[in-house]
């Protein structure tokens, strides 16, 4: 039988600083529906919060689309 090399584990994702792709991923995985960058990228040029180096802050986020919820209604 050949020797496999350890793989390498994947990197940790940070739920506080997720790059947008990594946001929108994990985002569909978690909520059952598809969430596109784009998406998500419509809702920071409607005032979701980032990060100062363009990542997003999930909880931060999350509250953000409460209060949206909650201004409309919903």
């Amino acid at each position: 039988m050949a020797e496999h090399a350890p793989s390498k584990p994947p990197a940790a994702l940070n739920p506080a600083a997720l790059p947008v792709e990594d946001a929108a991923r994990v985002l569909s995985r978690a909520g059952g529906f598809p969430v596109s960058e784009e998406m998500l990228r419509a809702d920071i040029d409607a005032g979701a919060l980032t990060n100062a180096d363009g990542t997003m802050n999930l909880v931060h986020y999350a509250a953000w689309l409460v209060r949206e919820m909650s201004g409309r209604g919903d």
